[in-house]
C-alpha cells in the first residue's frame, strides 16, 4: 500500500486491490474449515468472518452505492457480516459470530470472488473514479487491519488446544535488527507529529499538530524475555505497589504468573506461537502482553513507557531499533483525538472516533503486520487488559 501511484491510477489500484485480497486468502489457506469458524472468546473473530466481513465492506460501501449493475452475492449477508457499523444496519451480536456455521468456507470463497469480479470491473470502467479512490483505500488499508486479525485470532483459539497446533510448522520469528541505533534517541523541544502530506492515513492520524516534550531517551532495544523473565523472578506479578489498581485485579483474577501463551513445562517457559509450542529465546522481545503488565515492568525498572508522540518523534529520527516489524509497542497514552480531530459524515465515520475511550495506544507494527501497512503516525489500539495481540514494550528515561 506505501507504493507510490503509476502513471495509470486505474491499473495500480486495481492491482493493489487484487495483492490485497489475495493476501487474506494465502493467510487463510494454511487453516481448515474447522479452524475458520471458531470463535475462542468475544474480542476475536473467526477465520471465515473476517474473510467475510472484508468483502461485505467491499459491497456495502463501495459496490452497492456505485455499481448501476450490481447484485448482491446473498442480501442476508449484511447482517451476519456488518461488525460495528451501526449506520449500515443492524448486525450479528459480536460475541455470536462463532454461530455462523453457514454459510461454509466455499460459499465465502464464492462471495470474495463475486464481490471481486464486481470491484475489478468497476475499477475498470467507472466514469467517477477519482472520487472511488478514496474509498477503495480505506477498503485495502481496513482489509489488511483484519488480516492482521487474522493471525491474532487462531493463535489465540490454538493456545487453548491441548495439541499446541500449529499455524505454520515453518514460522520463525523475524530476524530483527538487534542494536543497530545503540545510543537510543534522546529528544526534548517543539516537534510536529501525525499525518501532514501524501499518502493514505487513518483519520485518527489527524490533524498533525505540535507536542512540547521535556527531554528524553527512548531506548533503542525492544524489552527481551529474558529481561521480563527476571521481573518475574523478583515477584513482579505478585508485588501490588507494581500496578495499577486494575491491573493487579485483572492479575488475581486471570492468574496471570507470566505473559500470554506463556506455560512452564519440566522448569523450562515455553509459549505458543504461529509456530506451535516453542521454547523462550531469551533474547527475543517479550510478546503478548497487556498495558498493565508494560506499566508494571516499567515501574519495575525504575522507568516509564513513552507516550505516543514521544515515540512517533524517537522513530522520525531514526533511534529506535525494531520500531517495525516485531511487536507492537504499549505507550501511556490514552487513546483519544487529536486536537481539532473531527470524524468522516456517514457509516464510514463510525470506523475510529466512536471508540476514543477507555484505550490505550500502541505504536510500531507487528510480525503479523502485512507489507506496506506500516507507517510513523499509525495509532494502533486496545484496551489495557488485552494481551492476546503481538504486543510488547521499549521503556523511556526522563532527565530528573
Amino acid at each position: 500500500m506505501a507504493e507510490r501511484m503509476s502513471a495509470d491510477p486505474r491499473r495500480h489500484w486495481l492491482k493493489a486491490f487484487r495483492t490485497v485480497r489475495d493476501e487474506t486468502e494465502a493467510r487463510a489457506a494454511l487453516l481448515s474449515a474447522e479452524d475458520q469458524v471458531v470463535q475462542s472468546m468475544p474480542d476475536t473473530s473467526p477465520t471465515k468472518w473476517h474473510r467475510a466481513h472484508v468483502t461485505w465492506f467491499f459491497e456495502q460501501f463501495l459496490l452497492r452505492p456505485h455499481a448501476k449493475n450490481y447484485r448482491p452475492f446473498d442480501e442476508r449477508f449484511a447482517y451476519l457480516y456488518n461488525s460495528y457499523y451501526v449506520s449500515a444496519g443492524p448486525r450479528q451480536a459480536r460475541p455470536q459470530r462463532g454461530l455462523i456455521t453457514r454459510p461454509s468456507t466455499a460459499e465465502i470463497a464464492g462471495y470474495r470472488a463475486h464481490v471481486d469480479a464486481a470491484a475489478s470491473e468497476l475499477i475498470e470502467s467507472a466514469q467517477n473514479f477519482g472520487e472511488l479512490i478514496p474509498i477503495i483505500e480505506i477498503g485495502l488499508n481496513h482489509e489488511q487491519q483484519h488480516q492482521e486479525l487474522l493471525l491474532t485470532d487462531i493463535l489465540h483459539a490454538f493456545s487453548l488446544n491441548a495439541t499446541h497446533p500449529a499455524y505454520d510448522p515453518e514460522w520463525q520469528w523475524p530476524q530483527g535488527e538487534g542494536k543497530r541505533a545503540a545510543s537510543g534517541a534522546r529528544i526534548a523541544g517543539v516537534h510536529r507529529i501525525g499525518h501532514d502530506g501524501d499518502g493514505f492515513s487513518f483519520d485518527n492520524e489527524m490533524p498533525s499538530h505540535e507536542v512540547a516534550l521535556r527531554p528524553v531517551r527512548i531506548a533503542p532495544e525492544l524489552v527481551t524475555n529474558g529481561e521480563w523473565l527476571d521481573f518475574m523472578a523478583d515477584g513482579g506479578y505478585t508485588t501490588p505497589t507494581l500496578w495499577l489498581s486494575d491491573g493487579f485485579a485483572t492479575v488475581e483474577a486471570q492468574g496471570w504468573n507470566a505473559p500470554g501463551y506463556w506455560r512452564k513445562h519440566d522448569g523450562a517457559w515455553f509459549a505458543m506461537t504461529l509456530g506451535g509450542l516453542r521454547r523462550i529465546d531469551p533474547a527475543k522481545p517479550v510478546c503478548h502482553i497487556s498495558y498493565f503488565e508494560a506499566d508494571a515492568f516499567a515501574r519495575w525498572s525504575g522507568k516509564d513507557l513513552p507516550t505516543e508522540a514521544e515515540w512517533e518523534v524517537a522513530a522520525r529520527s531514526g533511534g529506535l531499533g525494531d520500531a517495525f516489524g516485531m511487536v507492537w509497542q504499549w505507550t501511556r497514552s490514552a487513546y483519544t483525538s487529536y486536537p481539532g480531530y473531527r470524524a468522516a459524515p456517514g457509516a464510514l465515520g463510525e470506523y475510529n472516533g466512536k471508540f476514543m475511550v477507555n484505550q490505550m495506544v500502541l505504536r510500531g507494527s507487528s510480525l503479523a503486520t502485512p507489507a506496506g501497512h506500516s507507517r510513523l503516525t499509525y495509532r494502533n489500539f486496545f484496551y489495557p487488559a488485552a494481551r492476546w495481540q503481538f504486543a510488547g514494550l521499549r521503556l523511556a528515561e526522563y532527565q530528573r
